[in-house]
């Protein structure tokens, strides 16, 4: 190979690696990510439209995992809050805490795509960890959704919501918040074998103890 062609192989392989990290970087606007985790449209200082000043600065702790859980039934994931009520034009600092050695999210839906592609805010924290991030609310009163995006992880309970000046509706199923829109239902079906296993279980639980007091005897 003389040297025209190594220098025009040089050529091309310089090119396609220039235009694969403009690409990288295109995909990747307004997103931070590493191995920890990920954060979209993080702003700190651009203000909504609408908004002249930040009203306040509100700094915000969140916890994410099954231990939050505990106290909703029929759920398997949970924020440690469900709702935050805040002013028009305030600055939320959120420090993202996840305590599972799972992926979960905090990404809040309906913000306006001028400030925020797509409408969009999230961290995402991959296992145990935490990340921060800040973003200014517009002047709009409205309630924002909050969810993790994982899969099922909504549906699953980790749900929650932004009030600004009061807001305007409420999201279902949020845990221990709202109604669900479909109620989980665990009839029992009172055949005669369901009619059965409870009689057994209770010859049981009636006979194990009196059998045990006398092996003690």
């Amino acid at each position: 190979m003389n040297k025209f062609n190594l220098l025009s192989l040089f050529l091309i392989l310089f090119l396609v690696s220039y235009s694969g990290m403009n690409l990288a970087q295109m995909q990747h606007a307004g997103m931070s990510m590493d191995a920890k985790g990920m954060i979209m449209n993080n702003n700190r200082d651009n203000l909504p439209r609408d908004c002249k000043q930040i009203s306040e600065d509100v700094d915000l702790t969140v916890h994410a995992g099954q231990k939050h859980a505990r106290n909703f039934n029929g759920i398997m994931f949970a924020y440690d809050q469900q709702q935050w009520l805040v002013k028009p034009c305030s600055r939320i600092n959120i420090t993202f805490i996840n305590d599972d050695h799972i992926r979960h999210q905090f990404m809040i839906h309906g913000l306006p795509g001028y400030l925020y592609p797509k409408g969009m805010f999230t961290i995402e924290v991959n296992g145990p960890g935490k990340k921060q991030a800040s973003l200014i609310f517009p002047k709009r009163r409205k309630t924002y959704l909050v969810h993790c995006d994982i899969s099922q992880h909504t549906e699953k309970g980790m749900k929650a919501q932004f009030k600004v000046d009061g807001g305007d509706q409420d999201f279902p199923s949020i845990p221990g918040l709202t109604a669900p829109v479909t109620p989980d239902r665990y009839a029992i079906a009172w055949g005669q074998h369901a009619w059965l296993l409870l009689l057994v279980s209770i010859m049981i639980g009636l006979i194990v103890p009196l059998l045990f007091s006398k092996v003690q005897k």
